[in-house]
């Protein structure tokens, strides 16, 4: 893992909240599965760590929760990103010993494994490749969807999983969103990021030179509506801008385009153009 893509100056996701259905089943989830622990802990809500210090991901249960709506806005998943190939490695294999229902990917810049929490909630962990083997071309970096070697990446690494290592971070975040013209606006213009490769559908963004850590996608359709505040999704997630300059001269730039910005005593909150709501934080 190289910390320059999430220290200053870049701008990075930092954690999340989600709602689930069933509290204490998601928590056993994503301690026995994931190998998180619980940070702090109340009738409704619980907060998780990888080190025992830093919030990672926070798991709500709302009033008359509501099970995960299609075609909506909203997760697509949130993406675990482990210190190490090794870790990754054991990670594998625990969770090949636990029968978790897996998807895997290269993505040249990265090697990624995919699953779901109880409540449909996507989830994505991987390890980078060194930045120095990414390939850029023209301000766009090559990002694919291979096969991945499974067997060389579980023949990487001999130790147990003991869960989820201290270095653990949310390494992107990637979003269903309604229009992509709109989201360019207010991710680009507004909160300063850069496009660095596009798919069918899709923005991946990024600053620093990261391969992203915001993906967007209209896969769920154009003019997806964003689902109900009470549904198993996305309540709100990080960004960490370097200073408040920076967070700052963002707001204002969003604000000039139509968005509405909320500032807290420590951080700011605004949706994007698709409900998405995002709190801005500084480093």
């Amino acid at each position: 893992m190289e910390k320059q893509f999430f220290e200053k100056p870049a701008t990075y996701v930092g954690e999340l909240s989600i709602n689930v259905t069933d509290l204490e089943k998601s928590i056993s989830f994503y301690k026995n599965v994931l190998g998180f622990s619980v940070l702090e802990q109340s009738a409704r809500k619980a907060v998780l760590t990888a080190d025992g210090k830093t919030a990672l991901l926070t798991l709500e249960q709302p009033g008359n929760v509501q099970p995960k709506q299609g075609r909506t806005t909203g997760l697509f998943h949130f993406a675990i990103l482990v210190p190490t190939r090794a870790d990754l490695s054991s990670f594998l294999t625990h969770i090949i010993k636990q029968r978790v229902q897996l998807g895997a990917s290269d993505h040249y810049v990265s090697e990624a494994l995919y699953l779901s929490d109880p409540d449909g909630n996507g989830i994505e962990v991987y390890h980078d490749r060194p930045a120095s083997e990414w390939k850029w071309t023209d301000g766009q970096v090559s990002m694919g969807t291979e096969q991945l070697d499974g067997d060389s990446l579980i023949a990487e690494s001999t130790k147990e999983w003991n869960g989820m290592p201290s270095g653990t971070i949310i390494g992107h975040i990637h979003l269903h969103v309604s229009h992509l013209s709109n989201t360019e606006e207010f991710y680009i213009g507004g909160l300063g990021f850069t496009v660095v490769t596009t798919y069918a559908g899709a923005l991946f963004t990024s600053t620093a030179d990261y391969h992203h850590h915001i993906g967007l996608n209209v896969w769920n359709g154009e003019g997806a509506k964003a689902p109900a505040k009470n549904s198993v999704g996305l309540n709100w997630y990080t960004l960490v801008f370097p200073d408040a300059d920076a967070r700052r001269a963002a707001a204002e730039r969003i604000e000039q385009i139509g968005a509405q910005v909320k500032r807290e005593e420590d951080y700011y909150i605004v949706e994007d153009p698709s409900g998405n709501v995002i709190h801005m934080h500084i480093s």
